[in-house]
């Protein structure tokens, strides 16, 4: 008896394997996975985007990400709304929101980070934005008791006019913020219990952290996660995948954690690295690694 394969025979062969190849994880909500600009913010003065803001849309749309976050630092330009929503409709890329840093800790600094956030906040809902991921401000030192207040003062002034705008605020993660037994997290969250986190899971790696164990820790307080990877010596990998960041146990945990918010891959380079290939692909490759191993 001779069998004979058809080509629909080899298809579906071919597709039964690479559906065994996924990850096997709960369903759930569809996750928006996004990307961060700071790569391209990184060699530029004031870390400002404006000039390369057309690369930037171009370069992730065609890595297939869902959106853009945006940097405050090309927010602070009254002109930039119009442009923003040109490349947004162009590219069929939503801007999800932006990231917003200052030395919130600093009451001294308090009128004038209010009049700048007003502003970019009111940007981030002009331009179809929904999300805030603000840093505190690192004090190079902990910060004392009257700081961790000011600082809380701060944030909860911020979230008043992100809700007025429609913008969800979460606690971005860098080292500084989660080091030290996580003491100045711990010292906003005895302050404001009900903020929402918005970790960056290489900070924490950076931090000695372990990122599956914060997850499982608040897991119902993250609404936003930034995700890059490091290689064992703590270098940056030009892509996700090429470092030893466990995404896979990342992934597994966030879906426990029933994780309902968005992703955004941020990438960047090490000192004195030299890229071998455009960003575009690192942008690409990162997405599809996110897809394959964490299963967004």
């Amino acid at each position: 008896m001779t069998i004979r394969s058809t080509r629909r025979d080899l298809l579906k062969a071919a597709t039964a394997s690479l559906l065994a190849a996924v990850p096997a994880l709960p369903d759930g909500p569809r996750i928006r996975v996004g990307a961060h600009p700071w790569v391209y913010a990184a060699p530029l003065p004031g870390y400002d985007i404006t000039p390369v803001l057309d690369r930037i849309f171009a370069d992730l749309s065609y890595a297939g990400v869902d959106g853009v976050e945006l940097m405050d630092t090309a927010l602070r330009h009254a002109d930039v709304v119009p442009r923003v929503r040109d490349l947004s409709r162009r590219y069929s890329l939503p801007v999800i929101g932006a990231s917003y840093q200052a030395p919130m800790w600093n009451r001294e600094k308090h009128a004038e980070i209010v009049e700048d956030a007003r502003a970019v906040i009111g940007r981030i809902a002009e331009v179809g934005g929904h999300t805030l991921g603000t840093s505190v401000g690192d004090a190079r030192r902990k910060k004392t008791a009257a700081e961790l207040d000011a600082q809380a003062e701060m944030l909860r002034k911020l979230t008043e006019i992100c809700v007025a705008n429609g913008v969800v605020l979460n606690l971005h993660k860098h080292i500084y913020e989660v080091q030290d037994d996580e003491y100045d997290l711990r010292g906003t969250l005895a302050r404001i219990p009900d903020a929402k986190l918005g970790p960056e899971i290489d900070w924490l790696v950076g931090a000695k952290v372990d990122p599956v164990s914060f997850i499982h820790r608040y897991g119902a307080r993250i609404v936003y996660a930034h995700l890059r990877d490091r290689k064992a010596d703590g270098v940056w990998s030009e892509a996700m995948g090429e470092g030893a960041i466990d995404y896979a146990a990342v992934g597994r945990a966030l879906h426990e954690a029933k994780f309902s918010g968005t992703l955004a891959i941020e990438l960047a380079h090490s000192a004195g690295f030299t890229p071998t290939r455009p960003l575009r692909e690192s942008f690409k490759l990162s997405r599809e690694y996110v897809r394959r191993v964490m299963g967004y």
